[in-house]
């Protein structure tokens, strides 16, 4: 896709052509299953291992690679880290916190990125809960979640676009402000870039049934937290409108073991902490989730006790059905066996968070 021209991070110059949505985005859905790498987001400190993953994916041939933020590392630096050290695989976040930045700036580093990286870049975005939004980025958490996040695409759409300035009468993300404390003197302005692709994708992680459904109408494709093969049936109204190359990309932990149970504590320790302590007690959207998925008095005790302290009671809650049934954990065999129920749904793209190479070769091999 690439040879010598201008602007690639490790310094060599790259002239690209502009690759097609259906290239890179999604193709057409009943397509072949096919492989993302879900980085997270770090934990103390930088994951040295997480280069050497990205390298491997992209010699296996994954297609994408996704990086995360929480309140901690971003997800845009680590990305551009692996764009220089990597010449094909996509790039996409999964996903960046609207609250973390205006949709302008959200938009400013993704058409850089997409740039840099020969036209590579995915935009995956997440509005994220009031606990976050409110306690680690002190902005108010919108009273209608679905109007901020719709205005929000709307900004990028334009910048992306490029057609004319920038102009929403919104009520979040108003361009140009004109509020109460405004000057007056804000002026509709377009990126000084010009973006290599209008068609840029964006995605966005949903839970709700409404956002779903608003996901499926505004974007280009959606990023489920949890996913069970065997409930499809949760979403297949909604899904039915989805256009061709909409992409549905689920991320689950994949993992190859000879214990299942032991293989399991670390999607039960995931589940714990988000179920438990990423939001409150009377809001937490992911603990709503799992109520949808028919775990609702477990998800309520999950809570209990992990914003009572006993977190490791909370994790031995979680139900190993639960955790097992949105995961791939196991031997080869196993694995093997499950993801043929992954296959049938309507999912695009799995976005494995595999903890090892062993894992992400197994993996490839066996979705090949």
């Amino acid at each position: 896709m690439c040879g010598p021209g201008p602007y690639s991070p490790a310094g060599v110059r790259l002239t690209c052509r502009q690759p097609s949505f259906s290239t890179l985005s999604g193709g057409t859905r009943g397509l072949d299953m096919r492989l993302g790498l879900a980085l997270g987001y770090w934990g103390r400190g930088p994951d040295p291992h997480h280069l050497e993953l990205a390298q491997e994916a992209e010699r296996l041939g994954y297609h994408s690679v996704w990086t995360a933020e929480s309140w901690g590392s971003d997800a845009f630096t680590p990305l551009t880290w692996l764009a220089a050290h990597t010449t094909r695989i996509a790039l996409g976040t999964a996903v960046a916190q609207m609250a973390a930045r205006t949709p302008t700036a959200t938009a400013m580093q993704a058409l850089t990125l997409d740039h840099l990286s020969g036209g590579r870049m995915m935009l995956g975005l997440g509005l994220s809960g009031p606990q976050v939004v409110e306690g680690w980025y002190g902005r108010p958490f919108p009273k209608s979640p679905l109007t901020a996040t719709r205005e929000y695409v709307e900004v990028i759409r334009q910048v992306l676009n490029r057609e004319a300035p920038v102009r929403l009468d919104g009520r979040y993300h108003p361009h140009p402000y004109a509020g109460p404390d405004a000057t007056g003197l804000g002026k509709p302005l377009k990126p000084i870039v010009h973006p290599l692709r209008a068609d840029l994708p964006v995605l966005l992680g949903a839970e709700g049934p409404k956002n779903i459904a608003q996901t499926v109408r505004i974007a280009d494709g959606w990023l489920p937290l949890y996913w069970s093969p065997s409930r499809t049936e949760l979403y297949q109204a909604t899904l039915a409108d989805a256009r061709d190359g909409f992409m549905v990309a689920p991320m689950t932990q994949v993992r190859v073991c000879a214990d299942v149970a032991e293989g399991l504590k670390p999607v039960k320790a995931m589940l714990g902490f988000y179920i438990g302590g990423m939001g409150h007690a009377a809001r937490n959207f992911h603990a709503d989730l799992m109520a949808r998925f028919g775990y609702e008095a477990e998800a309520r005790r999950v809570q209990e006790l992990f914003l009572a302290g006993r977190r490791a009671e909370a994790i031995e809650t979680v139900p190993d059905a639960f955790a097992d049934e949105i995961s791939l954990v196991g031997p080869r065999e196993r694995i093997a066996e499950r993801l043929e129920l992954w296959r049938k749904g309507p999912i695009t793209d799995l976005l494995a968070l595999a903890p090892d190479l062993g894992t992400l070769r197994v993996l490839a091999e066996l979705a090949g």
